[in-house]
């Protein structure tokens, strides 16, 4: 199986684009793992906010499969906690789906052709980060979640 995040915009902060490589490559010795990043939206301050969402929308919907199996991360997603995630992970990887697809919206999250499109919604948190730190929190939570099925000690239970 492979694990793909889309995220969109890129990050220019090079310490977290330094920790980011670094869980990136500590994930390859458990899974094969993408990060695919989707430029920003060009003239996106003449968008709306909906006009924008559609955009994004589109943009994401080029990068997917047919046989992916969609999650997005957004607030009003399900919350687990690691071992929980863990098990997440777990379950997807034993039905035999080729690309497990995770994605981190726009600043306005997702248009309603990607909600219907997902097959599922996790929150990382009831606060509200950058969109640049969620995706090193979640390949964080990527990389802690195979420690975790490995039981493995980067995970203190």
């Amino acid at each position: 199986m492979t694990i793909k995040l889309i995220a969109i915009g890129k990050t220019d902060n090079k310490q977290l684009i330094s920790l980011i490589d670094d869980y990136k490559k500590r994930l390859g010795f458990y899974i094969k793992f993408i990060l695919e990043i989707i430029p920003d939206i060009k003239n996106s301050k003449n968008l709306s906010e909906f006009q924008q969402k559609e955009k994004e929308g589109e943009l994401i919907l080029s990068k997917l499969n047919n046989t992916d199996v969609l999650i997005l991360l957004d607030e009003n997603g399900k919350q687990l906690h690691s071992v929980g995630f863990s098990s997440y992970l777990q379950k997807h990887m034993n039905t035999g789906i080729k690309q497990l697809v995770f994605v981190i919206g726009g600043p306005y999250g997702f248009s309603e052709e990607i909600y219907k499109k997902a097959n599922g919604k996790i929150a990382l948190s009831k606060m509200t980060f950058s969109h640049q730190m969620i995706r090193l929190f979640f390949i964080e939570q990527l990389y802690r979640g195979f420690t975790i099925l490995k039981n493995e000690p980067y995970h203190h239970r």
